[in-house]
This record gives C-alpha cells, sequence and structure tokens, in this order.
C-alpha cells in the first residue's frame, strides 16, 4: 500500500509520475486503461435467478409432486390448477423482490458528480468517473471529494469527514504537514479521502487512489457480506423442514396402507394428491406478503420508511439497539452550557478571535462561540488578527494572534489537556482540573482558551500560556428519547449508545436518558482493540456505552453481539457506518445520512430521533404478531385436512375430500378469510413482553400445541360426522356436507384467531372490534361456498345441499369455536 500522506508533495508527484500541471490526453486513457473507472464496483442479480429462487421452497417442492401425481393419474384440470398456483406465488414474490432492487437502486442514484481537473495544461471539468491516478485537481466549498487526494495547495480548507470517520466537527487540512505512515484515517490532515466534502476554503492536490483502491472502498468492500436472514427466513426453513420430513412420513404410510387395503394405483393416486394438496398452505406465503406490505405502510406513516420488505418482521425481534449519539439521541446542535473562568470578559475575547465562523457558518462549535458572545464581529474589526495557527488535530488546538491595546497576544483554543501542559506553573491548574472533571460528568464537551505574549515564535512546543477558563458545551437529549429508553426496557430491549465522545460526557449524556444506569459498563475503542473476541463478549453483557469509537469497533461489536444471538439494529448516517449497517440484522439510516448509509440499510427514518425506532418496534410486534396468528390459522387447517384423509384411508373407507375441493378451501375460503388477519389491531400491550427468539417467533411450543390440538380435534370430530353421515345419505351428499363442515370449521378458527391467548368472550367488544374485517371475510365466504354448492356442484364433486343438512356444518362450526374458547379459557387461567 502507498502512504501518500507520509511522502513530501515533490515524492507524491515523483510517485505518481505527474505534476502541477497535470496529465496530458494520451496519459489519462493509459492510466484508464490501468486502472479503469473512479467507481464502486457492484454485484448484481440477475432476474433469472430472482425469478427461480421464488421456487425453492419445501412447501413449493411439496405441490410440484401434487401437479406431478395428477398427471400420472389423468387429473390434467388439478394440474393446471396446481401449477397455475405455484406460477402466481412466484411471480407474486418475483415482482415484490424486483420492487426492492429498484427501491435500493433508486436511493443510490445520485448525479454523477464534476471535478475540475488539469489535462493538456488547463483546468476542465470532467466527470468524477473518469478521474485516474496522478490527475491535477482542484476542490471548492460545497464539493464532494470523488477521490483520495494528496493535498499540493490549501486556503482555508476545511472538511466534513462525518460521512467517512463519524466526526461531527470539520477538519481543518494543510497541505505541508508530512505524517507518519501509520496515521488513521481520521488523522490524515493532508489528505482528502473520497465520500467527504468540502465546507470551507479551497484546495489543489493530486489523485491519490481512485475507485476500488479507495478508503471508501475498503469500507464498502465489507458490506459486500450477505446480510443475515431474518427471523420468519429462520422459522419457517426450521419448520418446514420437519413438516416435509413428517408429511413424507404421512404419505408413505398412506401409500403402503393404500397398497396393502389391495386398492388399484389409481386410488392410490388420488389419495396422494388429495394428501399432498391438503398439506400445503398455499396462501401463506401471499398473506405474508400482505402483512409486511401493510405494516410497512403503517411503518412509513410513522417516518420509518421499509426498504426491505421481510425487516419489518426483524424489527419486532431486536433485542438491541445499536445508536449513534449525536442525531438520533441528542440534538447535534451545540449551545454553551457552562463557563469556568477568573476572567470572563477575557475569555469572551478569546472565543471570539480565536475563532473562524463568519455570518452563522462553519464549525458548529466555533458557531456556537460567536451566538454566545455579545458584540462578536465589533470585537473582531476592533482587535485584527496578525497570524493564525489553523486547527492541528494532532496537537488539537488553535492559535492567533492579535493586537490587544496596542499589544500582540498569542490566543489559543483547544483540548484542555493539549493546552495544560503549556502552562508554566502548574498551581493554577488544581481548581481547572476541577471544573473540567465536573463538566465532563455533566455530559459537556470543554474547550480551554488560554492567552501568551505573542513572540513571532510559530512552534506550538514552545509557548506558554496561561489558561484564562474553560466552556463547556451542551448537545441537548432530544425530546421524548428518554421517554423511547424506558419505554425499550420495559420491553426487553437494550439501548447502547455508540459515540467518539470522551468516555465521561458519553455517560453523562447516557444516564440523562437513563441508557446508563449503576453497575452498567462503558468500554472506550482503546479497550474494545486491546480485547479478545470472548473477553469482548463478555464485557459486551453489561455495556450500554460505547465511547471514542472507530467504525472497525462498531462493525466488531456488532458482528460478536450476533454471535451470541441477539438481533441487532444498527443506527448510522456516515460512508463509515456502511459495515455496521450491513452487517446487523435490520440497518437503520438517518433521512438526511449520505445514499452510501441509505443503500444498505433496511429502514431509514426520516426524523432522526430514538423515539421513532422504539415505536416502529412495536408496530413490528404487532405485524409479527398478526404473522404469527396467519401461520397459526393456515397450518392449523391444512392438518386438519391431512388428518381427515389420513383417517378415511386407515379405516379403509372413501376419500372424503377431492383434491379440487381442497383447493377450493384453502384458495377460495380460506383465501378470503386470512386476507383479514393483516388488519387485526394490536391485542393487549406488546411493549410489555419480551422479544421473542427468532426460532420461536412463530414457531414456539405454545404455537405447535395449539396449531395439533385444533387439527386433530377438529379432524377427529369431521372424521366420526363422516362415519355417521355415510350410513345416512348418499357418498355425493355426505362429501359436500363434510366439504362444507371442514369450510365452517375454518371460518370458527379463522375468527378466534384475531385474539391469540384472550378467551373470545373475556371481552366480547374488543372480540368484534379488533378486526372486523375478519366477519366480512366469514360472510363473503358463505356466499361464495354457497355458490358453488349450489350453482357448480358437478366441478366440485358435490351436489346441492338440502336445509336439514345445513345442520350439520353448523354444529361442526359451534363446536369448533366451543373448542377453542375452551382450549383459551384454560390457558387464561393456567398462564394469567
Amino acid at each position: 500500500m502507498d502512504f501518500f500522506h507520509s511522502l513530501s508533495i515533490e515524492e507524491a508527484f515523483k510517485r505518481l509520475e505527474s505534476s502541477s500541471q497535470g496529465l496530458c490526453s494520451e496519459e489519462v486513457e493509459k492510466r484508464q486503461r490501468q486502472f479503469g473507472k473512479n467507481v464502486l464496483i457492484e454485484e448484481k442479480i440477475s432476474k433469472f435467478k430472482i425469478f427461480f429462487r421464488q421456487f425453492s421452497s419445501g412447501l413449493i417442492y411439496i405441490l410440484f409432486a401434487a401437479s406431478l401425481v395428477s398427471v400420472l393419474i389423468g387429473e390434467w384440470t388439478d394440474f393446471l390448477v396446481i401449477n397455475g398456483i405455484i406460477l402466481v406465488n412466484g411471480l407474486i414474490g418475483f415482482w415484490q423482490e424486483l420492487k426492492a432492487e429498484a427501491s435500493i437502486a433508486a436511493l443510490k442514484k445520485m448525479t454523477e458528480s464534476k471535478n475540475q481537473a488539469m489535462r493538456d495544461g488547463k483546468f476542465i471539468s470532467i466527470a468524477s468517473s473518469e478521474l485516474v491516478p496522478g490527475d491535477y485537481v482542484i476542490f471548492h466549498e460545497g464539493e464532494v471529494v470523488t477521490a483520495d487526494v494528496r493535498l499540493t495547495e490549501s486556503t482555508g480548507l476545511m472538511i466534513d469527514e462525518s460521512p467517512m470517520t463519524g466526526e461531527s466537527a470539520p477538519i481543518i487540512k494543510d497541505h505541508a504537514v508530512i505524517l507518519p505512515e501509520n496515521s488513521l484515517p481520521y488523522e490524515l490532515g493532508n489528505t482528502l479521502l473520497a465520500g467527504t466534502v468540502v465546507v470551507r476554503g479551497s484546495g489543489h492536490g493530486v489523485v491519490a487512489k481512485t475507485g476500488a483502491k479507495t478508503y471508501l472502498a475498503s469500507i464498502a468492500e465489507k458490506a459486500k457480506e450477505d446480510s443475515p436472514e431474518t427471523p420468519l427466513n429462520k422459522a419457517l426453513k426450521f419448520f418446514t423442514r420437519r413438516y416435509v420430513i413428517l408429511l413424507i412420513a404421512i404419505f408413505f404410510l398412506l401409500g403402503v396402507v393404500g397398497y396393502l387395503q389391495g386398492r388399484v394405483a389409481l386410488d392410490i393416486g388420488y389419495i396422494l394428491l388429495a394428501a399432498l394438496v391438503s398439506a400445503v398452505p398455499e396462501g401463506l406465503p401471499i398473506v405474508m406478503t400482505l402483512v409486511m406490505v401493510l405494516g410497512a405502510l403503517a411503518l412509513s406513516k410513522r417516518q420509518a420508511l421499509i426498504r426491505y420488505l421481510p425487516s419489518v418482521e426483524t424489527l419486532g425481534s431486536v433485542t438491541i439497539i445499536a445508536s449513534d449519539k449525536t442525531g438520533t439521541i441528542t440534538e447535534g446542535k451545540l449551545i454553551v452550557k457552562e463557563v469556568y473562568s477568573q476572567e470572563p470578559e477575557k475569555l469572551k475575547m478569546i472565543a471570539a478571535l480565536c475563532n473562524d465562523s463568519h455570518d452563522g457558518s462553519g464549525d458548529p462549535l466555533d458557531v456556537a462561540l460567536s451566538r454566545w458572545v455579545e458584540g462578536y464581529v465589533r470585537i473582531r474589526e476592533e482587535h485584527p488578527r496578525s497570524w493564525t495557527h489553523s486547527f492541528d488535530t494532532r496537537l488539537m488546538l488553535m492559535a492567533t494572534a492579535n493586537k490587544i491595546n496596542d499589544t500582540e497576544e498569542l490566543l489559543i483554543k483547544g483540548a484542555f489537556e493539549s493546552l495544560k501542559e503549556k502552562v508554566e506553573n502548574k498551581e493554577e491548574l488544581k481548581e481547572l482540573n476541577g471544573a473540567f472533571t465536573s463538566f465532563l460528568e455533566k455530559g459537556l464537551r470543554v474547550i480551554a482558551f488560554g492567552a501568551g505574549k505573542w513572540e513571532n515564535n510559530h512552534d506550538p512546543a514552545s509557548w506558554k500560556i496561561k489558561i484564562v477558563g474553560l466552556v463547556g458545551f451542551l448537545d441537548p437529549a432530544k425530546e421524548g428519547v428518554k421517554e423511547a429508553v424506558i419505554a425499550s426496557k420495559k420491553a426487553g430491549v437494550r439501548v447502547v449508545m455508540i459515540t467518539g465522545d470522551h468516555p465521561m460526557t458519553a455517560k453523562a449524556v447516557a444516564k440523562e436518558v437513563e441508557i446508563w444506569a449503576e453497575n452498567d459498563r462503558i468500554l472506550t475503542g482503546k479497550e474494545i482493540e486491546t480485547f479478545s473476541d470472548e473477553q469482548l463478549l463478555e464485557a459486551l453483557k453489561m455495556t450500554t456505552v460505547l465511547a471514542r469509537i472507530l467504525p472497525e469497533h462498531k462493525y466488531r461489536v456488532v458482528k460478536l453481539l450476533q454471535e451470541s444471538k441477539e438481533i441487532v439494529a444498527v443506527t448510522g448516517d456516515g460512508v463509515n457506518d456502511v459495515p455496521a449497517l450491513k452487517a446487523a440484522d435490520i440497518g437503520i439510516a438517518m433521512g438526511g445520512g449520505t445514499e452510501a448509509a441509505k443503500s444498505v440499510s433496511k429502514m431509514v427514518i426520516t426524523d432522526n430521533n430514538l423515539r421513532i425506532i422504539v415505536e416502529a418496534i412495536r408496530n413490528a410486534r404487532v405485524i409479527a404478531c398478526n404473522i404469527r396468528k396467519v401461520i397459526y390459522y393456515l397450518i392449523s387447517t391444512s392438518l386438519q385436512e391431512v388428518l381427515l384423509i389420513a383417517l378415511a384411508i386407515l379405516s379403509n373407507l372413501p376419500l372424503p375430500l377431492v383434491a379440487i375441493q381442497i383447493l377450493w378451501i384453502n384458495l377460495v375460503t380460506d383465501g378470503v378469510l386470512d386476507k383479514t388477519f393483516p388488519f387485526a389491531k394490536e391485542e393487549g400491550d406488546v411493549m410489555t413482553e419480551k422479544p421473542r427468539r427468532p426460532e420461536k417467533q412463530f414457531f414456539d411450543l405454545a404455537q405447535m400445541i395449539r396449531i395439533l390440538t385444533f387439527a386433530v380435534v377438529v379432524g377427529l370430530m369431521c372424521f366420526f360426522l363422516y362415519i355417521y353421515l355415510i350410513g345416512v345419505y348418499s357418498v355425493e351428499t355426505v362429501s359436500t356436507i363434510i366439504f362444507t363442515s371442514v369450510v365452517v370449521a375454518q371460518w370458527a378458527n379463522g375468527v378466534q384467531a384475531q385474539k391469540e391467548s384472550e378467551p373470545f368472550f373475556k371481552n366480547v367488544l374488543r372480540s368484534f372490534t379488533i378486526n372486523p374485517l375478519i366477519f366480512f371475510g366469514a360472510a363473503l365466504g358463505i356466499v361464495l361456498q354457497s355458490s358453488i354448492v349450489y350453482f357448480a356442484p358437478t366441478l366440485f364433486h358435490s351436489v346441492p345441499m338440502d336445509l336439514e343438512h345445513w345442520r350439520y356444518p353448523l354444529l361442526v362450526f359451534l363446536a369448533a369455536f366451543g373448542f377453542v374458547e375452551i382450549r383459551k379459557w384454560i390457558e387464561w387461567c393456567l398462564w394469567k
């Protein structure tokens, strides 16, 4: 690696085979062939791959098997219907993914930057993608730096490096300094990094690195790692594997039983076809997508924009929010809060003179001082500056020489630790040390101000000063953040604050908003670097504040938290946040953040406030609850059908349901009812519950018990009714009654499923208002079922039902509804 910041200007030109006259056209073409475009390389997934991966689910494989069986037994109608369902599901998933890709592309799209580069002896405007190493460029205020550049000239140059390093204050750049090879990115005072912005002044420089060789590209490389699976995907994979194994065993058993019973191959084919179709909850992918789409729309109304649909349910499983301090927990606006000085007027004079803000613009700290000092402009006019030592990031200070009372004085401002080294009388520091510590404990950012005799000495090491005073700056906590932190703790979600501030300042802010409590730990970036992974994991268990943190620290912390089974949400707004945002279970970008941060995040909040994130978690938990209810409803009804068919086969009875009837139940009657589930309101207070583990979010023991008990009890109920009716009515009439009974049993289940744990009659008003659409769905289902029984009986292998026949479905409805109600009352008494 070339360390251009450690080279002199002449050495840098020599290494890059360039000069202040830039490059000629022929040399540019040669270097463009050698180095390529000045762009970051992105991997793209083909539309074919996106389309075909929609059919890689285990449940889809079962339907494919069913369609194959239908061909073997000559049921071409069933074959077309089943494959039509598979195709429709695939097209919906394909469309959703394309929309997601388009959303990402839209957020990434920016008008390409232009740069002024010296070509053939004159400055011309070129697209930033055309830059090559060795180009001689110039940057002005407001322009984005698009390559890594070694400065050769600078005039009052100040750079906003917050997108890259996280440092909020603009950095003064100096082309003349030469730095050690091992300097960190935020210490490169003579270099401009791609992705940063010129806040003030101008600078000339030679392009050192472009495209994939820039520091920006090294950060982006970490973002190429695959995002973690969502809890729903994990849970569905966990369930599907076991479900498919169970079904294979059942199908094999039914085939063997059919053979032993002496059934012909065609009959066995019909048995397997009915079993296969009944086993698959075909509507599940569509309904879950609908739940998440509606959930995303609801979140958008609360200023949380979802960019990746499955992250809707991921948000509900979050156990840790790793949040930046500035701009999310605090306002990001500095104000002078406290002052310590024996010479307050002299302090204000230094604050006005040793200051580079103009007309309310410039470094936020300087702007805050200019607003605090009364007569700021007048003071500057009365005491002209004769010399300036720009802010030095290594020495952490700035100095000026100004004429005061006909005498040139050295005025200095900077970190207290830096200024106190220049004080001759150390006795003066006792009270200052106490004030400094006190300010830090209050969460203030502290700047010291000093003065000395100006002897035209430009070497900071020789300066001798007296510290005139200290000024403490406050970045106030945002409204609602404290309440949001309390709510998140109640919900079992830990908030970890991440900042580049001094640990004591960070602690005070965290304590104010109740992120930090007694016995909590504060970790610094230096400590993180010294810890092994095992040590850091142990330390993170009690940590709520991370201070003096660099991007690589943040990324490492996120990865280790995930290894300890935490579901991590990470906030960020800069290029430096990209690796952590990408690695997180759900990356959350700020609305005013960089395009790089938004492009890898799954959610963007337009109001940069922790309160919005906590509110989004509440909504996401409601969404997850609705997904859980949909899964219960569809799986329990599918297993009920499987059990009914299996019992009939084992009893050597005719099939009570045929494949097309099962498809009607699963896709039309169930299909109407399950589409109403996304509209269910919150049941109780979801923010009083602990987050469910991903593998238990949708398929825990309680869920499985509810699914199996309904399937077994109602399946047995319909089976015994089937046995009874065979001796009373014709086979066609019995089939129609059982067909309708299965449908109404599922309506009863759907109505009850709107409240997972509370009995229907515990609070009747809430039962009717939690989701009124479910009753509309049931009513529509009655109309649809009646229409096929009376107007299309032949197509569905049924006959019109007489009035007396309806008593059996009615009894099944009441029995199914009553069973679920009794089960809920038992759970309520045992668990509540």
